[in-house]
Formats: C-alpha cells, sequence, structure tokens
C-alpha cells in the first residue's frame, strides 16, 4: 500500500507544480505500480481527478480566477461527450484504451515543450454565429470523450483552448479548467458506477480515498513550490518524462495484442 501513497503524492506534487498535465499519470500507476486492470484504473482515476480538480477549482472560484461562463460552454457538451466515452468503453480493449492514453502523453509533452501559450488583445470568439458556437460545442464534447474513455482530465488541452478561444489570462483559464475537469470526470464516473462486474472490474475505495487525500495535500505543496521552480524547465522535463512512459506504455500494451494476433493467423495457417 505504500505504492499508492507515493503514486498519490506524485500525482498531487504534478498537479500543484504544473497547473496541467500531472492527472495524466493516475492510471499508468493505477496500472503499473498497483496491478489494477485497465478499466478499473481509468473509472477509479476519473474519481481521483475530479476530487483534486473539485478542491483546486473551489480555490480558484474564492480567488476570483474562475470564469462561469466559458465553464458552462465547455463543460455542458463535455457531459454528454464524457458519458458516451465511459459507455463505449466495455466494447473497447482495455490495452487499446491505454494505446489512445499513451498517445494523449505525446500530445501532452508536445504542449509542455511549446513555449507558453500567449493571451492576444482580441475578443473572445464570438459565439452569436452557429459557426462559431458549433466550434466551442465540438471542442467541448471530443474532450469530454477524452476524459471519459481514458480516465483523463485533459488540462493541457482545455487551457489552450480557453486561452486562445475565450481569451482568458491563464490564472483564469487554469482555474475554469478545472472546474471543466471536475464536471467531466464527474460525468463519466457516473456511467462507470452503472456498468457490471462483467464490464468493469470493481473498484478499490480505499485506494481511491488515499490517491485523493494524498493527492489533495499534494497539489497544496506542489502549488507553493511552483514560485520557487523555473517553470519552463520544470515543464520540458515533465514532457520528457511523458514521452518515456508513453513509449513503455505502447511496448507493454502492443506486446499484448500483438499475440493474440499472431497466435489467431498460426491457428489459420495450422488448419487445412
Amino acid at each position: 500500500m505504500i505504492l499508492a501513497w507515493i503514486g498519490a503524492a506524485l500525482v498531487g506534487l504534478s498537479l500543484g507544480l504544473l497547473g496541467s498535465g500531472g492527472a495524466i499519470l493516475t492510471v499508468p500507476i493505477l496500472v503499473y505500480l498497483l496491478g489494477h486492470s485497465e478499466k478499473s484504473a481509468i473509472a477509479e482515476s476519473l474519481a481521483i481527478v475530479g476530487s483534486i480538480a473539485l478542491v483546486g477549482a473551489i480555490r480558484c472560484g474564492f480567488q476570483g480566477r474562475l470564469e462561469y461562463r466559458s465553464a458552462i460552454l465547455l463543460a455542458l457538451p463535455g457531459i454528454f461527450g464524457s458519458y458516451l466515452g465511459a459507455s463505449i468503453s466495455p466494447m473497447i480493449a482495455g490495452a487499446v484504451q491505454l494505446l489512445i492514453l499513451a498517445i494523449m502523453m505525446l500530445v501532452a509533452a508536445y504542449f509542455m515543450f511549446r513555449p507558453g501559450v500567449s493571451q492576444t488583445e482580441n475578443k473572445p470568439i464570438d459565439l452569436s454565429s452557429k459557426s462559431s458556437l458549433l466550434i466551442v460545442t465540438v471542442q467541448g464534447l471530443l474532450l469530454g470523450l477524452l476524459t471519459g474513455l481514458v480516465g483523463v482530465g485533459g488540462g493541457f488541452l482545455i487551457v489552450p483552448v480557453l486561452v486562445l478561444l475565450r481569451r482568458l489570462p491563464m490564472p483564469a483559464a487554469i482555474g475554469t479548467s478545472l472546474s471543466i475537469i471536475f464536471i467531466n470526470s464527474l460525468a463519466g464516473f457516473l456511467k462507470y458506477l452503472s456498468l457490471t462486474h462483467s464490464e468493469i472490474d470493481a473498484i478499490n475505495w480505499h485506494v481511491v480515498l488515499i490517491f485523493i487525500s494524498v493527492g489533495i495535500v499534494g497539489s497544496f505543496v506542489g502549488n507553493m513550490l511552483s514560485t520557487r521552480i523555473y517553470q519552463d524547465t520544470l515543464k520540458r522535463l515533465f514532457a520528457v518524462f511523458l514521452v518515456v512512459m508513453a513509449c513503455y506504455i505502447v511496448v507493454r500494451q502492443w506486446s499484448r495484442l500483438m499475440p493474440a494476433s499472431s497466435g489467431s493467423e498460426t491457428v489459420q495457417n495450422a488448419s487445412p
């Protein structure tokens, strides 16, 4: 159980230090350190990430760093997307879900390698037109779909959307992102709770509670340390770690998928 405490502290610290991207470690930690099944880890990750995001969103709300209109615009379609992602999860092999997660890790690493997203002086995107509203709706839907499907918050994608499309200052974008992550994670997790034991293994509530409690404390500690550490260097180091972790996941999961296909080919070749 000591691994659970270490993993929870790592998730919380990374979230506090980086603001986004840290929660993407939750599923790999649950699978590879604690030995949980992929689908259980994804459901547990939604509960963990959503709870930590809720605490952060409340704190940002009191600090005036939460833009409610933007949160609603992305979260409403995100609820449907997250519920949909959790609904189709039983139809997709756990190994495939982790491969999708590995791709998201590479995307997160790309965003962390890039220079920080700067806010322009332009006005927010005009949502009075149907085309602009459709763009925001589709983005919210896709972000929610990824949350429900692989159990990540997607803050590394949500923050750039809020800065570039809604023209929010970075502190407000981070706070608003946390509220969206909480709503999307809650919708996906509620759907996972309705799945049967044949579709998903039992959720380890003891581990979930450890991750939530230690992760919240770790996020506060990481947030305090973030002012003393050069953020660009830290993000690039974390990006390298994500690339290494993504490659590890690809090798592990690909080796699980390949024997099945090779075995079937052998049987077909052996048949008269």
